[in-house]
C-alpha cells in the first residue's frame, strides 16, 4: 500500500465543489496574473496581513481606516475610489509596512474564499520554492486550486499549477490519478524556458498588454524577487507562515 499523498488540480473554483477533499487537505490558491503575485509582492515588502474579500462594498467598508491599504481590481482595471489596485508593482514601497491590506480582485480573492473551509495557503513564482518544500515536506494531500478568469479556465494559472505539480511528483512524495495535474503538467513542460512566449496568444495576457501593463505580466512570470513566506489563511486573513 502506498504511502503517497494525493495530488490534485482543480483549473477553476466553479468545479471546486465536485472535487472530494479531505478535511485536512491543503487547497494552494493561485491566480499568477495577479493576485497571488501581489499577495506575495506585499508581504515581501512587509504587510502585516491580508483580508482577501470577494465584494466591494466589504471592502469600501475599510477605506480610510488607520492603517489599512484597501485594494480593488475589476477586469484587470484598478477601481475608481481605491487608491491601490492588482499591480505588483505598487506594493513596492515602504508605505504599506505594518499595515493591513484589504484585497478584492476579479478571481484571486473569490478563489482563496471559495476554498475558505479548508488550510489555505497561496502560491506564484516568487514564493514557489518555499511552498513546493512545505508541501513535500507535509503529510496532506494537496489541491491546487487555479483562480482562472470568471469560473472559466486560464492558461497561466494551469501552466503554474503544472510547475508546482512537477516538482511535487518529482520528489516521489505524490501520486495523482488526476487529469488535470497530467494536462498542466504537459503545457508547463511546453512553456519553461520561456513562459513570456507560451502565454503570448493567452487571453489574459492579452488584456493586460491591451492596457498597457505587460510589465505585470513579466514580472509575475519571472520575478525579480524571492520570498520565504507562505501567504495562510487564518480567521479569514491571509498571514505569514
Amino acid at each position: 500500500m502506498s504511502n503517497k499523498k494525493n495530488l490534485t488540480v482543480c483549473l477553476t473554483p466553479d468545479i471546486f465543489c465536485n472535487y472530494n477533499i479531505s478535511d485536512d487537505s491543503i487547497i494552494v490558491v493561485v491566480d499568477l496574473l495577479r493576485a497571488t503575485t501581489v499577495i506575495s509582492t506585499a508581504f515581501h515588502y512587509g504587510i502585516k496581513e491580508i483580508m482577501p474579500v470577494s465584494d466591494l462594498l466589504q471592502a469600501k467598508e475599510y477605506l480610510n481606516k488607520d492603517n489599512y491599504i484597501v485594494a480593488a481590481e475589476r477586469d484587470a482595471l484598478p477601481m475608481e475610489g481605491f487608491e491601490y489596485g492588482n499591480s505588483p508593482f505598487q506594493y513596492m514601497n515602504d508605505d504599506i509596512s505594518g499595515k493591513t491590506l484589504v484585497l478584492t480582485t476579479t478571481n484571486g480573492t473569490k478563489a482563496i474564499n471559495c476554498a475558505q473551509d479548508y488550510h489555505v495557503i497561496t502560491s506564484c513564482f516568487i514564493n514557489l520554492n518555499v511552498v513546493s518544500d512545505f508541501l513535500i515536506h507535509s503529510s496532506r494531500d494537496i489541491v491546487i486550486l487555479c483562480s482562472g478568469w470568471k469560473g472559466l479556465f486560464n492558461l497561466e494559472d494551469s501552466v503554474f499549477a503544472g510547475c508546482l505539480s512537477e516538482k511535487l511528483i518529482l520528489s516521489n512524495k505524490y501520486q495523482t490519478n488526476c487529469d488535470s495535474v497530467l494536462a498542466s503538467r504537459i503545457l508547463y513542460n511546453q512553456a519553461q524556458g520561456n513562459l513570456f512566449d507560451f502565454l503570448s496568444d493567452s487571453a489574459h495576457r492579452r488584456r493586460l498588454k491591451s492596457l498597457n501593463i505587460e510589465k505585470d505580466t513579466e514580472f509575475c512570470l519571472d520575478p525579480s524577487i524571492k520570498s520565504d513566506i507562505i501567504p495562510t489563511l487564518v480567521n479569514g486573513k491571509l498571514v505569514r507562515d
